[in-house]
């Protein structure tokens, strides 16, 4: 379902604003990147925006944790593992926070569409 108008980091998996099915679309790529243990709180599938805020705190941790060990790696591991192997786990924590960089981003994206959705508002995607 391409869009011309929506944001480069909107999800693939996620159809636009003010389809029928964005809000279910929505609510299935979100709990596929927070804990499965999300899933046993319904609130959180009868209110989407609910979602995307533990969503958005969610991933905005691992964010920072990928920071975090990418910035103590080398210290901490320096005479626990081979250099060799410590270039391989900054490689590991660089592509982590790459990816969720990148994820932080599109659920942002998903974020100011179901909060705007949810005041009745149009979004800006």
């Amino acid at each position: 379902m391409p869009d011309q108008s929506l944001r480069p980091d909107w999800p693939a998996g996620v159809h636009p604003p003010g389809a029928d099915s964005f809000e279910q679309t929505a609510l299935v790529w979100l709990f596929d990147h927070v804990p499965a243990d999300y899933r046993l709180h319904g609130v959180l599938r009868r209110h989407p925006v609910a979602l995307s805020r533990l969503a958005h705190q969610y991933v905005s941790a691992a964010l920072e944790a990928a920071r975090e060990g990418y910035r103590t790696a080398r210290v901490d591991l320096r005479e626990h593992l081979p250099p060799h192997a410590l270039d391989q786990v900054m490689n590991a924590y660089r592509d982590e926070g790459r990816r969720m960089a990148a994820l932080l981003r599109s659920v942002e994206a998903v974020d100011a569409e179901l909060r705007a959705a949810a005041t009745g508002g149009g979004g800006d995607g």
